[in-house]
């Protein structure tokens, strides 16, 4: 047994709280714990054969112990937790959770804050509400934003000393903080803190303010204000009473947590209580191996994880008892920067609350034969070979196709959480002679190809900039060095070079990144991989497909179309009656003018007399 020979090392571990960190022969971290007193909970380890296959299995790979002391439990806990995040440990319990769907952010480190779509959720000042769910409704929810509140959509740095508003403006879609004279800091700060009480789910405190704004302008006679307030507050309560959620007032601000545990794996449901009502639930899965663990040391680790990307309320109720509830307390108190409290309910609402959530989750277990466990570990093992930040939820792939520089056209397709999202597919003709190359560049194919690529990203990413997202967390062109330049050249020039670009060579299918000059290599059965060719033959599927549409139009109408007189209407009778273009070339005037009359009969003929070059 592996551990046995690390019996000395650990009598001499320091009775003191810290982490340890097992490793294997390979070098890699396999396991972070927590303890009070090292000593003791490591050499725990050294009887702990045949309490699970999970730690049978880890016992007998460990090879290598570290430890690393600190001043507190509560130190410990962070600590833990932040090794966890950062090494990915084999035998830990890493819980991921199932949304996919977009959060909004508005940005109150700004000084004139905006609505943004956000991924992911970050600890940097700024509020984010969500998941939206479907994500098409955080999209309304912004134009919400912009037509009652007047929120900004630009992403210019405000001064105040702007000219004169933007069209925006004058369509009653924002307030004009760029010019201080039409909006000051204090009316536009009014506009975010409507829009944050909205994004917070306040919807009845919402619409008494803007009632109560209401009255008071109608009593000044200000009545295109009354009637603006008026109508914001009416969206504003439609809003409110077409949510759906369950209410206990006595409940206040709370998460209930609930668990369960199946071969499959496990699954902790959490139910978000705010002011009474349960806002949103997350569902937090683990992996096969985690059925062996205890609910208590489930419910610990989803406590952890789940509260490194959220704000914890002042009381979370738990279906057991965990080890060490001081520590993880202590822990969640100081992230708050208040008192927290971690209780296990025995009877009444609370109670029947986290009966609900159990059942939840043994509902999620029961259907948990998951089909969506290979997805995940491709993108996990994306995540890892590209050293991002986070799980690649959403990926977006570009591809260009062409013939001899001729008709060129782009495809991008996207992938939300391993699965072709087409509804967000698009298609774009790439414009202007040679691709945007200039004579003296020439007008080759690769040429073409790279300032091709490099017009479709920046025609993509300049919309998405207006929009406010949703920018993907990976963007994978089809092409090599050359492509993915292109396409990075283009992001720098929107002020988006952080976004992480990939390019994936079609022959020796190698990923190409800006940072390293070796290509990543995968191996032929990753499912990362796997993962990565899927969208790259989609996308080119998609284009291939546009581009033939294309050459079709070009060919039946292209010719047609330059002639004066001869709209949709005319072409289609033409080749209906000629059956082709040179069917058309080749009719006399007699042919031409019962289809078409005298005028554009002449018109064709005159046309293909010049000799005009044909498809």
């Amino acid at each position: 047994m592996a551990i046995q020979d690390l019996k000395e090392q650990i009598s001499r571990l320091p009775e003191q709280p810290g982490v340890y960190l097992y490793g294997n022969a390979a070098g890699e971290t396999i396991y972070v714990g927590k303890a009070r007193a090292l000593r003791d909970r490591v050499r725990s380890y050294l009887a702990a054969r045949g309490s699970s296959p999970k730690t049978d299995a880890l016992l007998d790979e460990v090879a290598a112990l570290e430890v690393i002391v600190t001043d507190s439990v509560v130190e410990a806990l962070a600590l833990e937790n932040n090794l966890i995040k950062q090494r990915a440990p084999r035998y830990n319990i890493l819980l991921r959770d199932d949304k996919s769907y977009p959060y909004l952010r508005l940005t109150l480190s700004e000084a004139f804050p905006r609505v943004l779509v956000a991924r992911q959720v970050a600890r940097d000042g700024d509020l984010y509400a969500g998941p939206f769910l479907p994500a098409s409704l955080a999209r309304r929810t912004i134009g919400l934003g912009h037509k009652l509140f007047g929120l900004r959509s630009c992403n210019e740095v405000i001064t105040g000393k702007r000219a004169r508003p933007c069209l925006e403006y004058d369509i009653k879609r924002c307030l004009a903080p760029c010019v201080d004279t039409v909006c000051s800091p204090e009316r536009y700060q009014r506009a975010v803190d409507d829009m944050r009480l909205l994004l917070e789910g306040r919807v009845d405190e919402l619409a008494a303010d803007l009632e109560a704004r209401m009255r008071a302008a109608a009593g000044a006679e200000r009545f295109e204000e009354a009637a603006q307030q008026r109508d914001a507050m009416r969206v504003v309560q439609a809003v409110g009473a077409r949510q759906q959620k369950m209410a206990t007032p006595a409940l206040g601000d709370r998460d209930v947590f609930g668990v369960a545990v199946g071969p499959a794996g496990a699954v902790i449901q959490v139910f978000q209580v705010r002011r009474g009502r349960v806002v949103e639930r997350v569902t937090l899965q683990g992996v096969e191996g985690d059925a062996a663990e205890s609910a208590g040391a489930l419910v610990a680790a989803a406590l952890q994880q789940f509260y490194e990307e959220h704000e914890p309320p002042r009381e979370v109720d738990l279906p057991v008892d965990i080890d060490d509830a001081d520590m993880t307390e202590a822990w969640l108190s100081s992230r708050a920067g208040r008192r927290v409290s971690l209780l296990v309910p025995q009877r009444g609402d609370r109670r029947r609350l986290v009966d609900l959530a159990v059942r939840n989750a043994e509902v999620a277990v029961r259907g948990a034969a998951a089909p969506g466990g290979d997805a995940f570990a491709a993108l996990d093992g994306l995540r890892q070979a590209l050293s991002l930040a986070g799980l690649p939820r959403r990926i977006e792939c570009f591809d260009i196709s062409t013939l001899q520089g001729s008709e060129t056209v782009a495809s991008l397709v996207v992938c939300e959480d391993g699965r072709m999202a087409k509804g967000e597919y698009r298609k774009f003709r790439v414009k202007g002679a040679g691709n945007g190359a200039s004579e003296t560049e020439g007008s080759g194919r690769f040429l073409n190809d790279f300032a091709a690529m490099a017009q479709v990203v920046h025609r993509r990413f300049s919309r998405l900039v207006e929009a406010g997202g949703p920018f993907p967390d990976l963007l994978v062109i089809d092409g090599g060095r050359g492509q993915l330049d292109a396409a990075y050249g283009a992001l720098e020039r929107l002020g988006l070079a952080n976004l992480v670009a990939v390019g994936l060579a079609k022959r020796e299918e190698l990923v190409v990144t800006r940072d390293a000059d070796t290509p990543v290599a995968f191996e032929r059965t990753s499912p990362a991989l796997r993962l990565l060719q899927q969208i790259r033959d989609e996308a080119h599927r998609f284009a291939v497909t546009f581009h033939r549409t294309a050459r079709s139009q070009r060919d039946f109408g292209s010719d047609l179309d330059t002639i004066p007189g001869v709209g949709p209407r005319r072409r289609r009778q033409l080749l209906t009656r000629f059956g082709s273009l040179a069917g058309v070339r080749r009719a006399t005037r007699e042919d031409l003018v019962p289809v078409v009359g005298q005028r554009c009969a002449d018109a064709v003929l005159t046309h293909f007399a010049r000799g005009l070059p044909s498809h």
